[in-house]
């Protein structure tokens, strides 16, 4: 049977990478991914065949892995955090559905017959906040601020739409070395909605040995300090920072988003 792994390997802990995909993994040969999840993942990828290709090249990742799959052999197609999110799934699943619309530029009937699995991981934004309190507490969307594939016109709408809906707000993708203004650009919108002193977490990569996690104001975000490992969360107008000293005169901060629990606490 042709089988094929779509695997979400979580933020980079190897920790956080679920017993299932360890599972799926071990039940591989071949291992298509970017190389720097296959050495975050560490020891499990050992005695596979590794098929790293580039940033940049997701479509031939995807197209790789199905080959590999219909050819006979097992294969898992990797992404961080979960490959449902932002991520790998949905590529595979428009290759095949282009073969049945009759609408891909080559035939490979033979994909249709590879069974597929999604192992979902923990994606960068359940990291974070988990990290820095409980922020995703309540109603909350993604977006991501890559235009290259969306239009920023449509970008810029769902900023508005999450900004009147009071969503907290995770970006994605914030900026990167040709997209330095959209971050800002979507700060001064928000900034529109909710109060300059709303709690945003900066967390640059998240569960990693370089991890690095700040809480500022909506009001002090800015492009420059945020790259393409990083993870922007705002809050809604709800959410709070809380600070204070622990018996052992350690410093503890953490921003959560209320449920609505109040009423029932006093």
């Amino acid at each position: 049977m042709s089988q094929l792994y779509l695997v979400g390997m979580g933020p980079g802990d190897s920790e956080l990478v679920s017993p299932k995909a360890i599972k799926a993994i071990n039940n591989c040969s071949d291992l298509v991914a970017y190389g720097l999840y296959l050495d975050l993942l560490g020891e499990v990828c050992k005695g596979k065949t590794h098929h790293d290709l580039p940033l940049g090249e997701e479509i031939g990742r995807a197209r790789r892995a199905l080959e590999l799959a219909a050819s006979g052999k097992t294969t898992a197609l990797i992404s961080s955090g979960d490959i449902g999110i932002y991520a790998m799934a949905t590529l595979v699943y428009e290759l095949l559905d282009q073969q049945i619309s009759g609408s891909a530029k080559d035939d490979h009937p033979e994909w249709l017959d590879v069974e597929i699995e999604v192992i979902p991981g923990i994606s960068a934004m359940q990291a974070g906040a988990a990290r820095a309190g409980a922020m995703l507490g309540h109603d909350f969307c993604t977006i991501s601020l890559s235009d290259l594939l969306t239009p920023w016109e449509t970008i810029e709408k769902r900023i508005h739409s999450a900004g009147a809906g009071d969503f907290v707000l995770s970006f994605y993708n914030p900026v990167s070395k040709k997209r330095d203004w959209q971050l800002n650009t979507a700060r001064d919108i928000l900034l529109q909605y909710r109060p300059a002193e709303t709690p945003v977490l900066i967390g640059r990569q998240l569960t990693r040995e370089d991890e690095n996690i700040t809480i500022i104001t909506l009001a002090e975000l800015d492009a420059k300090d945020v790259d393409m490992f990083t993870l922007v969360m705002v809050g809604n107008s709800e959410s709070r920072l809380i600070e204070y000293e622990n018996k052992n005169a350690q410093k503890q901060q953490w921003a959560y988003t209320p449920r609505g629990y109040k009423k029932k606490l006093v």
